[in-house]
């Protein structure tokens, strides 16, 4: 792992150097020459200070030190080698830092919980609040500026207790985060109270918010079944980010960070405060990243913008309009290795917790050193091979619009794996406060994405890490990459030539080819995700009585979406021959942008309907909720003729003028008779 620093420059810049003075609780008469040394064992609890229940995994450091320790489940701690009087900090998310002396060696702390005012967006995304009886933890702005940088939003929340995040193989906007346990599959990503995980599968791609950090104002984080009433996968818990509210302070920022390895990300905000008689104001922020990654091939090329419109029509009515995004291309890094292989020395100091030394090569192991920044994703290619790819065209692939023959981002290797997408997201947002007892809060949406990932398809030549090919003749067609020693690498140069050579045999992975002129026997593919998802989100809220408040809301959502592998790369061919579809034709030759393996559309609609109620008297709090949800999928397959399936649920539809199809209306799909 590698943890990459980056150093932000604000504009302008002011200088101020204050006089400081030392604060300190000791009189000169309470501690002689032989106290000022004296080194303890300090420990001690830190404490809620409003229920007086330990605090887990709050930091507590020596200042001015590198001593610190963090709380275990009951918020205990312990640190050595204190000198007596020094001052000690105590602080965890969502909760005010508090700072103590070392009078003794026993310290405790009682932390006051921050106090988040809710605004619209708030009420909307159902945040929790003290009176709430369920475990979360709010997040704020400036925690979010302390311990995030320039990294994928999950990486903020590692210091909650129940949660763990991770950088993945290190490209941009591949963190993932887990919850008590349970997957992003499980966990109820909101932003702004509108859900974010994909209507299919539960999954959330971080890419596709890479930058909203600068435009969160606050996140907070349920653990467990939570007081979130929509129908999400929130049985780990849910996660709502609230953006910052466009009522802010007139002004604007400039913000310049760099870092290592060509990190460069540049940041421009604006607020207008408000206007036309306090009933209008608007904020926006924009993002340009760029940077080539500490491990090989995690290049990062992104853009990022955020726009917030609100207007007070009257003391009963406020509308709320935004619109955010992220278009993005990062190369990514997502085979698993031995921990040898990036370090061999760590991996030996690992012996006594069950590292195996015999797996180390040096020991007849399979496993050999290549370095830390290592990615198996990429390898180089020679300059005749670029030379071949210069010739035979560029990649195919398609975001904003179809690009074909386009250059490959890098000239010097090549690499398998690259993300590229980009999700905006536009709601319009009414707040109506019917009367003292009374509001509804409703919101219109729309979230669409075109973009992808790139892989292998076909067959693949590799090294292994002696660096012998199963790239062969008809003679020592052999072997394959893994029969030898570990890390493998693509032969791309050996692909390279076997694709742009005349017709005739070919021999690589212990197989043999009977190759027409040009004829790729592997390439690089696109797997294409198209998707438009339109809701409505509408929470009636009222207060009963002071100690009851009731709920009742709809969630209604409709969303269509296309997934299609495609053909990126022939890496020096001319044609691919494949007949995954049932409307090919034998021997079918297919180019850059032609669709393989899959081609189909799925529809998902969705109606929720949802009422909770909470009761507050006292000491005692309770919650309920009870809710239903209907959801209907529909999936039509444009490689499959109806024909060939005979089953009660099995449709005959025309596919051949659907224009999301590629190439409709010709044998690569978008065909009449479709399943």
């Amino acid at each position: 792992m590698s943890i990459k620093r980056a150093l932000a420059v604000i504009l302008p810049i002011f200088l101020i150097i204050p006089q400081t003075f030392a604060q300190d609780d000791f009189g000169d008469e309470s501690f002689g020459d032989e106290n000022e040394s004296q080194v303890i064992t300090l420990t001690g609890t830190i404490k809620d200070a409003d229920n007086g229940a330990g605090l887990a995994g709050a930091n507590v450091v020596v200042d001015g030190t590198d001593l610190g320790a963090a709380t275990d489940a009951d918020g205990n701690y312990s640190i050595d080698d204190v000198e007596m009087g020094s001052s000690i900090t105590a602080s965890v998310i969502g909760y005010e830092d508090q700072t103590l002396y070392a009078d003794s060696e026993i310290l405790d702390f009682s932390l006051v919980s921050i106090v988040i005012e809710m605004n619209s967006l708030e009420v909307l995304a159902s945040r929790a609040g003290d009176d709430t009886p369920v475990a979360y933890t709010n997040v704020t702005k400036e925690d979010l500026t302390l311990r995030l940088a320039s990294r994928d939003i999950p990486l903020a929340m590692n210091t909650i207790p129940s949660v763990y995040a991770t950088g993945q193989g290190g490209g941009a906007g591949d963190a993932r985060i887990n919850v008590r346990g349970f997957n992003q599959r499980n966990v109820a990503i909101m932003l702004n109270g509108i859900p974010v995980n994909d209507m299919e599968n539960g999954w959330v791609y971080w890419s596709n918010w890479d930058g909203l950090a600068d435009a969160t104002s606050s996140i907070q984080m349920q653990k467990g079944l939570s007081a979130q009433n929509l129908a999400t996968p929130s049985i780990g818990g849910s996660m709502n980010v609230i953006t910052d509210p466009s009522s802010q302070e007139r002004g604007g920022s400039f913000k310049q960070e760099i870092g290592a390895w060509g990190f460069l990300k540049s940041t421009l905000s604006f607020h207008s405060g408000l206007m036309l008689d306090d009933k209008l104001a608007m904020s926006g922020t924009i993002v340009r990243k760029t940077g080539e990654g500490y491990v090989q091939g995690t290049w990062t090329d992104a853009y990022a913008y955020f726009f917030d419109l609100t207007y007070n029509l009257n003391e009963s009515h406020r509308f709320q309009f935004y619109a955010l995004g992220a278009p993005q291309r990062h190369g990514q890094n997502l085979y698993k290795q031995n921990i040898a292989v990036y370090d061999k020395s760590f991996a030996s100091d690992l012996d006594g917790v069950g590292y195996e030394a015999d797996a180390l090569e040096e020991n007849g192991g399979e496993f050999m050193e290549v370095g830390r920044d290592f990615n198996q994703n990429v390898a180089d290619i020679s300059e005749a091979s670029q030379a071949i790819l210069d010739a035979a065209g560029g990649q195919h692939w398609q975001m904003y619009t179809i690009q074909d023959g386009v250059e490959r981002h890098e000239t010097d290797n090549l690499s398998e794996r690259e993300n590229f997408f980009h999700k905006p997201q536009v709601a319009l947002n009414h707040y109506w406060t019917i009367n003292d007892n009374m509001s509804l809060s409703s919101s219109a949406y729309w979230s669409g994405g075109m973009g992808g990932g790139t892989g292998t398809y076909g067959t693949i030549t590799s090294f292994d890490a002696n660096g012998v090919s199963d790239a062969g003749t008809a003679e020592s067609n052999s072997y394959k990459f893994y029969y030898g020693p570990s890390p493998w690498t693509r032969d791309w140069d050996a692909l390279i030539a076997i694709n742009s050579a005349p017709a005739g045999m070919a021999y690589a992975y212990k197989r043999t080819f009977d190759r027409g002129n040009k004829e790729s026997i592997g390439i690089l593919r696109n797997s294409n995700n198209r998707q438009s998802t339109i809701g409505l989100l509408s929470k009636l809220n009222y207060d009963v009585n002071d100690n009851i408040k009731a709920q009742l809301g709809v969630d209604w959502r409709t969303a269509d979406i296309y997934h299609v592998k495609t053909i990126r790369d022939l890496l020096g061919g001319e044609y691919f021959v494949n007949t995954d579809s049932d409307f090919d034709s034998d021997g079918q030759q297919k180019g850059l942008g032609d669709p393989i393996d899959y081609n189909f559309t799925n529809t998902v609609d969705w109606l929720g309907l949802f009422g909770q109620a909470q009761y507050n008297t006292g000491a005692l709090s309770a919650y309920g909720m009870a809710g239903m949800t209907t959801v209907k999928y529909t999936h039509w397959n444009h490689f499959k003729s109806a024909a060939n399936y005979d089953y009660s649920y099995v449709q005959e539809k025309d596919g051949s003028s659907a224009d999301w199809v590629e190439g409709p209306g010709d044998d690569m799909g978008g065909n009449p008779g479709e399943l």
